[in-house]
Order: C-alpha cells, then structure tokens, then sequence
C-alpha cells in the first residue's frame, strides 16, 4: 500500500513554492509527513534577495533541504537521492533544457520510490502528439512512455493547461496590456483551459492524498477554460475598457516561426493556435467532481489588474 510519509518536491520556482507551502499545510493536520525540497547550494548561498527571501519562507516551514543539481548530476546520483523519499513531485519546468525531464524521470524509477508526479503541469501532450512546433513536448512524449512502460512506481500527471498568469506575459504577446490588444490564437473561438500556480499547487495536494489512491494515470484539472473571445471580453467587462482585437492565424503564426525558428514563445504560439489538446471541458476535471473552488479568469483578473498598470503584472515563463 502507497503511504505518503515523505514527499520530495524539486524546483522553487513559482509553481514549486507554491506547492511547498500547500504540502506545509496539508502537514500540519498529519502525523509523520515530512516534506523536502531539492536545492542548488547556490540557491541556498545566494545573496540575491528574492532567493534569501524563498529560503528564509522555507525555513520556516519546515522544510528539509536536499542539496543537489538536476541538471549537472548524473541520474544515478539523483536516484541515491530520491532513493529517500516514498513520493517525488517535480516541479522543475524547462529551465533545465532538453533531457533534464527524462533523466529526472529515470532517476525516480532507478530510485524505486513508491509514486512520481512528472513535471507535466500544463497542455495534454498525448492529444497534441509527436512532431509539433513546439520540441519540447516530444520529451514529455518520452517521459510518459517510460512510466508507461513500467509497474513498479506508480504516477500521476496532472495536466492544467496554461498558468493563468502567462496568458498575460508581455513576452507572450497575446494579451499586450500596454496598448489593451489581445491577439486570439488561431481564432476567436479557440479555447484554452487556464489554472493559477495555486490552484495547481493545492489541487495537486489532493490528488496525493485523494482516497481511493489515484494512481498511474492523467488527471484533468482547471481554474478555467475560455475562449480568446471570452478573454477580449473578461478585460472589457472587468478593466471598463474596448480592447483592440487582433486574430492571429496559424498559417501566419507558422510564418513568424520560420523566420526564428529557436524562439520558443513563438512555438507555444503555434500549438495553442492549433487548438489541440490545450482546452477540456471544466465539468469533466478533478476539481469540478470534487467540488473544489478554484481561481477563474475573472477572477484572476480582478485580483491583479484591476486598477494596475501593465508594468505591475509579474512574469511567468511556463506553459
């Protein structure tokens, strides 16, 4: 039987801080978890306020450090590590560049720890398949075939769409909150499915505790899904104003990427425009079935734009 005692988180970047300090709550109300985070030592020295400030947070907390670097260390050196741990949850994204994800993936079944939670925190890449623009996603592909492949860790993915907050990354271009334009993808009435980093975060907590234990499969869950119709029209109705409504089309999008064909925001570009597997029906998700409450667009909005400027909205650059 799967127990939950110790919980290795990897990564404190938005999503990773945020899951830390929802896996200290759910801590509090149990007996015998213990939960750590894996560190670069240069994190943990970092003279960097922001970081400092991270470190100091977990600290208090509670959490154990675990020092080590994902990206330089062997997978046999992160096994030894995750060895420890009964449950591991990455929430590294792609800063590692490619391979990082199937290492890490390798290292937790090497390792032998009881369950895995990937570091798939965004669009269903068994929908999206092999081949699009945006190259990352193969590796996603690879990952989940190798778990797939397996019996001995149990996994889960939980797929949330984009982060709530990218969709108004200034580098993302699609919502440009300096001339109010929003720029649909591939057309107005493509959807995508949007969750906040903490809803993600607390959701997740969930479903590693859900009774009966969830267990080697996808798990749908979502703050939201809209239109980009329906975005144009949440900043109208909430911020008072008339945004400017530009479409910009896949063939068009394709076009921009060829001519830098590196540039990884102009890949996502491509794939949310194509309109597959980015967007699920809110009524079928964990969260809809469990009745749990979640963070709208609109709400997401009123909380962080009304009455800002657009400087004032934090950056994110995960998807």
């Amino acid at each position: 039987m799967l127990n939950n005692s110790s919980i290795l988180v990897l990564g404190v970047g938005e999503l990773g801080m945020a899951m830390l300090r929802s896996l200290s709550r759910r801590a509090r109300h149990a007996d015998n978890l213990g939960i750590a985070v894996l560190l670069r030592p240069s994190t943990i020295a970092s003279a960097d306020p922001a970081k400092q400030k991270d470190v100091a947070e977990l600290r208090a907390l509670g959490i154990e450090f675990v020092e080590a670097d994902l990206a330089a260390q062997t997978s046999a050196e992160l096994a030894a590590i995750f060895a420890r741990f009964d449950t591991v949850i990455s929430c590294t994204g792609f800063a590692g560049g490619p391979g990082v994800q199937r290492k890490i993936a390798q290292a937790a079944l090497d390792a032998g720890v009881e369950r895995y939670f990937p570091w798939q925190f965004g669009v269903d890449y068994d929908v999206i398949g092999r081949g699009s623009a945006q190259d990352l996603f193969d590796e996603q592909l690879d990952v989940r075939d190798l778990l797939r492949a397996q019996s001995r860790t149990q996994w889960v993915i939980v797929s949330t769409g984009m982060f709530t907050s990218f969709v108004f990354e200034k580098s993302f271009g699609v919502v440009d909150l300096a001339t109010l334009t929003v720029n649909a993808l591939g057309g107005w009435d493509n959807a995508v499915t949007v969750t906040t980093a903490d809803d993600i975060a607390a959701l997740t907590v969930e479903v590693v505790f859900a009774e009966p234990r969830i267990v080697n499969q996808v798990v749908h869950v979502a703050g939201d899904t809209v239109t980009w119709r329906e975005v144009a029209d949440t900043l109208d109705r909430v911020l008072g104003v008339k945004v400017r409504r530009s479409e910009w089309s896949v063939p068009e999008l394709q076009r921009q990427l060829a001519g830098e064909p590196q540039n990884a925001l102009r890949k996502y570009r491509v794939v949310f425009a194509q309109g597959r597997g980015v967007a699920w029906d809110m009524s079928q998700t964990f969260n809809a079935r469990r009745g749990i409450g979640v963070c709208s667009l609109e709400e997401w909005v009123r909380r962080n734009l009304l009455g800002a400027q657009a400087e004032s909205v934090a950056p994110v650059a995960q998807a």
